[in-house]
């Protein structure tokens, strides 16, 4: 196994760190980073940036005209080494003349896993893998689901009173949460590809499920599931201009039973589009649903210090009888985001 000096945990940092600086850019693709060092100087540093064009290798080389003679490259992923839409990161690092490359992880894309280092072996590169391997697969843990699924990497987000109640017997909601809160449900929508709801909310709240930032210009793909095909008014806010819409209804997806739609099929089918990560924001016969389904990857609850009595609308609705039948989760984070309690969990395996 490899070792790795204090140093090079710090290059392998600061790589983990720009890569994160191309998720509204990079899309379909994975984040990733590049810093190259040679007598332990940084020389050169870049990231993905945008989808289609330059890898994160390729934007550090450039600073130094491609000329990596004796150098170390310290890349978050595995360079690419087939021909996509930018040549392969892999032959022009070889190109440069690295002497070493240091890797996080390995990319999870089969055009791509193993073979990148192997091409760097072959060349006489000396390649070192998994310094910081934890926090590389975190920081594209949508990318890899897909690759490794076809599905995307699902996030629920919930805002509840302490009693957990997500909307009054009437149906109004506004406002659970704090201020506080709801400007950070922007920068938690902000961090996906595609929003997704179900028809029942549409047509009760209107939502426009945009993100409202003036400091982040991205505009995630607004998915409905409408298992009813009751989703046919263009002048719903889901259909402004402020970004695009997909309704998944019968005629577009795979049915379970009548008005009930395969939602693994409907997840399927944004990985096919290129889509990673999806922000799920629904009422609780929806959410239900995904969770009966397993589909749901994490749960980002947002808990108000209210409570709001026992005809209020519980956040999922999941008809369990007994005891054994609870769904445990684990938690992984709590912070308050001003008197709200911000909860990041998953269901146990």
């Amino acid at each position: 196994m490899a070792t790795f000096s204090i140093k090079d945990t710090q290059n392998m940092a600061l790589a983990l760190k720009l890569a994160s600086k191309g998720r509204y850019g990079v899309k379909a693709n994975p984040m990733v980073g590049c810093v190259i060092v040679k007598d332990d100087k940084i020389i050169a540093k870049g990231y993905h940036e945008t989808f289609g064009e330059a890898h994160a290798e390729i934007n550090a080389l450039k600073q130094i005209n491609h000329q990596a003679d004796g150098a170390t490259l310290y890349v978050s992923l595995e360079p690419c080494v087939h021909q996509g839409k930018t040549p392969p990161c892999a032959q022009a690092i070889i190109d440069a003349g690295a002497k070493k490359v240091i890797i996080a992880t390995l990319d999870s894309n089969p055009l791509v896993s193993g073979k990148g280092v192997a091409m760097l072996k072959a060349a006489g590169i000396e390649v070192s893998l998994g310094l910081l391997e934890s926090e590389a697969l975190t920081l594209n843990r949508g990318f890899i689901k897909r690759m490794q699924t076809g599905l995307p990497f699902v996030t629920c987000k919930i805002a509840m009173s302490l009693d957990g109640k997500t909307s009054m017997a009437d149906g109004e909601s506004k406002w659970i949460t704090n201020e506080n809160a709801r400007e950070d449900v922007q920068h938690l929508r902000a961090n996906h590809q595609a929003i997704m709801t179900g028809s029942g909310t549409v047509l009760a709240d209107n939502p426009s499920m945009t993100v409202r930032l003036d400091t982040i210009n991205v505009s995630p793909l607004r998915v409905v599931i409408d298992g009813k095909n009751q989703i046919t008014d263009r002048s719903l806010n889901i259909f402004s201009d402020d970004a695009s819409t997909l309704i998944l209804n019968t005629s577009t997806t795979k049915i379970l039973d009548p008005n009930k739609l395969d939602l693994n099929d409907a997840l399927k089918q944004l990985g096919d589009q290129g889509i990673n990560t999806v922000l799920l924001e629904a009422g609780p016969g929806l959410i239900g649903a995904m969770i009966e389904a397993n589909l749901i990857d994490e749960f980002i609850i947002y808990a108000a210090p209210i409570l709001m009595g026992s005809d209020a609308n519980s956040m999922a609705t999941l008809p369990l009888s007994n005891m054994a039948d609870k769904i445990k989760l684990s938690i992984s984070d709590i912070r308050m985001v001003g008197d709200d309690i911000k909860i990041t969990a998953k269901i146990n395996d």
